[in-house]
């Protein structure tokens, strides 16, 4: 009846028919695409922005900010799915595609959902060495005992994960909020590069498609689609259009922040480094040389940020995994069981002596080989009009999507390109 509320998952009280009132009942809708924003700001990230801003101080801006849109259009497609099917990308791939494929998808996600794990991990256990001094392998060893501890607060339902999760990424704002402050930016040299696309040379053209190249996460797809798909009571397709608008709302905000921290890493490395420092590629040399420039208060900033961007993203990947691997596989995961199926392989790299960077660039590389399958998924069931009704994406979005998706996986195949030694176009 209208007017009459019902009960979310987490105890929320939603109105039937009339949409959400007041900023308390809006704020109920936040939370999905701020979890799912975690990825555009993990470890993976420092690296590439460092190297951006080093190498090319503020001439790659523009292909961060091009990254985040296309980003924006992605996140926003795997809410639009959870939201008007109630189900994720791995249930809806299970139940309509042929089971060979669904097998396939199955085991490239656990691949893939290892690699983020080791970009994550490594992100955290250097962040926590650098500033405690300890072994590479003690540092992974408290990231693993405190993500852990974070993700038992699971239990107590989804919003419980999305207000801890929400503090990690206002932590990494304000961490990059205060790098900028800090840092003596050239805001005229910003506003040129964030509007005049550009590629200096061929090794620039190299570091924007790796920032390009691993924009679009594959746990990040699947994850949105099952972090939206019970969010609200929804009876008919009109609740179904005031979810999806509140959702997109929430899409773009999360993802401008995401965004804008991205910026700012580029902003600091190129304040910082870009003059007499611009060899500088690797996040302990990031540190070590940001005390002497900026003072040991930026490094320490510094740390504090990539910590907490290793911690949260960790947690965000296990929950991710979790619902992979549910999802294609229909039983429950003990949360035990999933956190050592990602995190085993991660300790045996370190063991191995591996050095971080190298791992956290091997890791990237697996992701770009495993991204065209979410990705594909994703447009291939937005586009179904058998799955999404009258919500199935029309022309104004299903032509920037497939125009998003031919970037990403284009560059993704340059990036896989340069790493196996083939000769690509552009790339010299």
């Amino acid at each position: 009846m209208p007017g009459t509320t019902s009960q979310t998952p987490d105890g929320a009280k939603a109105p039937n028919g009339r949409g959400p009132r007041g900023l308390a009942r809006r704020l109920m809708f936040i939370g999905p695409a701020v979890v799912a924003s975690i990825a555009y700001m993990d470890p993976g990230n420092y690296a590439t922005n460092i190297q951006a801003g080093a190498g090319y101080g503020y001439a790659l801006l523009w292909v961060v900010l091009m990254a985040n849109l296309i980003a924006m259009l992605f996140q926003a497609l795997s809410a639009r799915l959870g939201i008007v099917t109630g189900r994720n990308l791995a249930e809806l791939s299970r139940d309509h595609l042929p089971r060979p494929l669904v097998w396939m998808m199955w085991a490239v996600s656990e691949v893939a959902a290892m690699a983020t794990d080791l970009a994550e991990f490594l992100g955290g256990a250097i962040g926590l060495a650098l500033l405690t001094g300890l072994p590479l392998i003690a540092g992974m060893a408290i990231t693993a005992a405190v993500t852990y501890g974070i993700l038992i607060f699971e239990r107590g339902g989804q919003r419980r994960m999305e207000i801890i999760i929400g503090a990690f990424v206002g932590t990494i704002g304000l961490c990059y909020l205060a790098e900028v402050l800090i840092a003596p930016v050239d805001w005229a040299a910003t506003g040129m590069g964030l509007v005049t696309p550009r590629l200096p040379d061929t090794a620039a053209l190299t570091i924007a498609v790796g920032i390009i190249g691993a924009t679009v996460m594959p746990h990040a797809i699947y994850l949105h689609s099952g972090l939206t798909q019970a969010r609200s009571a929804i009876r008919d397709d009109a609740d179904r259009a005031r979810v999806l608008r509140w959702s997109n709302i929430e899409v773009m905000l999360a993802l401008s922040v995401a965004g804008m921290v991205n910026m700012a890493m580029v902003m600091m490395a190129a304040s910082a480094f870009h003059r007499g420092h611009s060899e500088v590629a690797e996040i302990e040399t990031a540190y070590h040389t940001l005390s002497p420039l900026l003072g040991s208060a930026a490094a320490g900033i510094f740390l504090v940020s990539l910590i907490a961007s290793g911690i949260s993203s960790s947690v965000v990947g296990t929950m991710a995994g979790q619902m992979i691997m549910q999802g294609f596989l229909r039983f429950h995961v003990p949360l035990w069981l999933r956190r050592a199926v990602t995190m085993v392989p991660a300790f045996g790299v370190v063991a191995m002596g591996v050095n971080a960077t190298d791992a956290l660039v091997m890791s990237q590389v697996v992701l770009s080989v495993a991204l065209p399958v979410p990705m594909l998924a994703l447009l291939y069931f937005s586009m179904r009009p058998e799955v999404m009704g009258r919500f199935a994406i029309g022309p104004w979005l299903r032509w920037p999507a497939i125009a998003g998706a031919c970037v990403v996986l284009t560059l993704n195949f340059v990036l896989l390109a340069g790493v196996f030694g083939i000769s690509a176009p552009g790339l010299g």
